[in-house]
């Protein structure tokens, strides 16, 4: 089980003594949709033009929804198992409260909420390359690669986005209010538990999600 101890003062927490360094730690949520933003738009576009070079046009609201579907899996995943890995030694705490554990000591911490390009840029590909390899190579449809890689690009956008809202929008009712109450709870309540942030479904599958 991992404890994190809040730090409630305004000054962001210094991670390195460069200032090079620590500027990159640092990320407007705006940054996001400027970089993945278009990503979407070129994947979807690409599936547009493989619709009409032959793929059943029904291929593309399943190959985008199964996108999304999948990024759920993988946003659970990836909180759960990456984000929250349990280190054994100093050189993994380290690394561990660079990655994330940061962000739980200063929850509100706003330039501190959205993934860094030098995270998910790399993430992006090999999710790309084992989508291509499964779908592409593996289910020979290399025309589903697109859909479902532009679903799960927006995925993460609205993960992302979401997480800035739960922290610094108000959220007053219906499904937002509750997924704000929900991470609000993961980190202040139960940090090894309620990992989902865009929907509680894999802590239900898992387990996770409290009684």
């Amino acid at each position: 089980m991992v404890n994190y101890a809040i730090d409630h003062s305004q000054k962001p927490i210094r991670l390195f003594n460069s200032s090079f360094l620590e500027f990159f730690t640092h990320l407007h949520p705006l940054v996001v949709l400027v970089i993945w933003l278009p990503v979407i738009i070129y994947f979807f576009a690409k599936a547009l033009v493989s619709v009409s070079s032959g793929y059943p046009i029904i291929d593309l609201p399943i190959g985008i929804f199964s996108g999304l579907f999948f990024w759920t899996l993988a946003e659970y995943a990836l909180h759960r198992f990456v984000f929250h890995f349990k280190p054994r030694t100093r050189w993994q705490e380290r690394a561990s409260f660079i990655f994330h554990g940061v962000h739980h000591a200063q929850p509100q911490c706003k330039t501190r909420l959205v993934m860094s390009p030098a995270v998910s840029i790399p993430l992006a590909l090999l999710f790309y390359a084992f989508f291509y390899l499964l779908f592409g190579v593996v289910a020979g449809s290399p025309g589903g690669v697109a859909p479902i890689f532009a679903g799960f690009i927006a995925g993460y956008l609205i993960y992302d986005l979401t997480h800035y809202a739960t922290h610094h929008f108000p959220m007053r009712s219906g499904y937002l209010k509750f997924l704000k109450r929900y991470h609000n709870q993961h980190h202040y309540k139960t940090p090894n538990q309620r990992f989902g942030v865009s929907t509680p479904l894999w802590d239900i599958v898992f387990g996770t999600k409290p009684e």
